[in-house]
């Protein structure tokens, strides 16, 4: 049986990365009042700034995944099928490239942040037409390179709201909602199937490991890689025991990649 070859419409994929990268672009340009949002949580006032970034951030995730949507609708395989589970990554690509790019002066670093945005941009929307054909040749390796691109998001986002230190109370959603969105996305690449509890449990394990790394002297790359370890741990834990491994045979390669990725965040320390 031949199998297909498929890629996306380069105008379509064009217009929507370019629409994004001007979003950012012309952010830096955007300056509205910051207005505080007092939310309350039993009792306890929490006052969230909102400014233009915020509202940009969102429209860009938004954007994100609309726009990943129309790109996938020209695929010859997708048929009626709805393209939900391909929307996550690229919604988070958006969001995580525009958190740094908020944070960092108007320079080289910041253009050369916002290419590399870009290009990872472009790639993830590739990777993702892609995917949408398991009969795909390049499938496996797209479907891994998400896998790798969804930990490495996750790692540049701790990192970056590792080096700005905001509130804990607004570094906890965050960082609990990549990690539950990178192991659900990781999980559904490799099983077809949605693993909600696990997922949920990487959010809230990165939620509490944050908030006990947050007020110690704890260096950003450091901060990042400890937080990437049990989002790491528990969605290959998963992937290894539904695949008919024992519970000890699972959690020996997740182990192993915890130990390494903390002795080298000790060695950023």
């Amino acid at each position: 049986m031949q199998r297909s070859r498929n890629l996306p419409d380069f105008e379509q994929l064009s217009v929507l990365v370019a629409t994004v990268l001007l979003a950012y672009a012309t952010s830096r340009f955007v300056n509205l009042p910051p207005r505080i949002w007092p939310l309350q949580i039993l009792g306890v006032l929490l006052p969230i700034p909102i400014n233009a970034n915020t509202i940009i951030v969102i429209i860009l995730a938004a954007l994100a995944a609309t726009g990943t949507d129309w790109l996938l609708r020209s695929h010859p395989r997708l048929g009626k099928e709805n393209t939900r589970s391909h929307w996550l990554l690229p919604s988070m690509t958006a969001l995580v490239i525009a958190v740094p790019l908020n944070s960092l002066p108007l320079g080289f670093i910041w253009w050369a942040g916002f290419f590399t945005g870009g290009i990872l941009l472009v790639l993830t929307l590739l990777a993702e037409y892609i995917t949408v054909d398991p009969e795909d040749t390049r499938f496996l390796p797209a479907a891994a390179g998400l896998t790798a691109l969804s930990y490495a998001l996750f790692l540049i986002l701790t990192i970056t709201l590792g080096s700005i230190k905001p509130r804990l109370y607004i570094v906890l959603p965050p960082i609990g909602l990549a990690a539950a969105l990178v192991s659900l996305r990781a999980i559904h690449l490799r099983l077809n199937e949605w693993q909600w509890p696990q997922a949920l449990a990487a959010g809230l394990i990165a939620s509490q490991l944050a908030a006990a790394l947050h007020y110690l002297p704890v260096a950003p790359i450091a901060y990042g890689l400890i937080l990437l370890g049990p989002v790491y741990a528990i969605t290959s834990f998963t992937i290894n025991h539904s695949q008919g491994q024992s519970i000890r045979q699972a959690a020996i390669e997740p182990g192993i990649v915890v130990i390494l990725l903390w002795v080298i965040a000790l060695v950023f320390a």
